[in-house]
């Protein structure tokens, strides 16, 4: 639920334009979002599982024909770029700044656990302790190699987790090459700057669909949930109300402490704590193996 502003923002052709929700942009989303439907509805196969990607170069297309899209960026890049490392200097280091990041870090973990667990979901495999540790610490990793090639902290993408319910795409390998080509578009600028040109109403349209797979993934595991002779269904309500503050009211934790805002303007993160208390004050420590006992029987 938290993505979905992001999609309608980028429909309506992105924050600060000043074109923005004109006929032009919200057209051009919709019709995108059109073409996404149909491939997924009446193509087969391998052309179905590609239903967002034509939805993006069909959209593009459109919007070229339309004098929407601008490629001069394009022109402008070099064939040829490579990362130097600590380009903005070497890392320093102070306890405000250190514990700043160990708090994002936490955001960064709770946002992966959920994506994978959501994963986990869609592609019908139960997402455990191990699984998890091994997920946050290769985010962990890759943070420290963004660090070094000027990047910010990497978490998983939650819009990706649409793309593997839309496309029914499972294949680790299909990730492995998708890393391939990520590396090439930083090596080669002009590639780069075509992908950056795709306007941002044809992604909303895109956006949308994706975004919405993940919020049904979510539907889908709250039904499997038992909300029978428990305070389940207090626990849930509570979450996704507090979850939702920061997109019904951006600015509500305002006035709160810069480190306070961090966690409280994170939906995903406040509401996931959120639930974990309301967890442990309502149903008790032991719930979880009172379920497993249950399981047994």
């Amino acid at each position: 639920i938290n993505l979905m502003p992001v999609a309608i923002n980028w429909m309506g052709g992105g924050v600060g334009n000043p074109q923005f929700g004109s006929f032009t942009n919200i057209g051009l989303g919709f019709l995108t979002f059109l073409i996404v439907v149909f491939v997924y509805k009446f193509a087969k196969g391998f052309f179905s599982n590609l239903s967002v990607l034509i939805g993006l170069i069909a959209g593009t297309a459109i919007a070229f024909a339309m004098g929407v899209t601008n490629f001069d960026e394009v022109g402008r890049s070099s064939w040829i770029a490579v990362i130097e490392p600590f380009y903005f200097g070497l890392p320093t280091f102070d306890w405000a700044s250190v514990l700043s990041m160990i708090i994002v870090m936490l955001v960064v973990m709770v946002e992966t656990t959920g994506d994978s667990i959501a994963i986990g979901e869609i592609v019908d495999k139960p997402i455990g302790r191990k699984e998890l540790a091994s997920i946050i610490r290769a985010d962990g990793v890759s943070t420290v190699i963004g660090g070094i090639l000027n990047s910010f902290p990497y978490t998983a993408f939650a819009q990706n987790v649409g793309l593997i319910a839309v496309t029914g795409v499972k294949s680790r390998f299909v990730v492995a090459a998708s890393g391939v080509i990520l590396i090439l578009l930083g090596l080669f600028p002009k590639l780069a700057a075509i992908v950056a040109s795709i306007p941002n109403a044809v992604l909303g349209g895109a956006g949308i669909a994706m975004f919405g797979m993940i919020v049904a993934s979510g539907i889908r595991s709250l039904g499997k949930v038992s909300f029978e002779g428990n305070h389940n269904l207090m626990l849930v309500a509570i979450s996704i109300g507090v979850a939702m503050i920061p997109i019904a009211a951006p600015n509500f934790y305002a006035n709160f402490p810069a480190w306070a805002q961090i966690i409280l303007k994170s939906g995903i993160t406040f509401g996931s704590i959120m639930a974990i208390l309301l967890n442990l004050l309502l149903n008790g420590v032991n719930h979880g193996d009172e379920i497993k006992e249950m399981g047994r029987r």
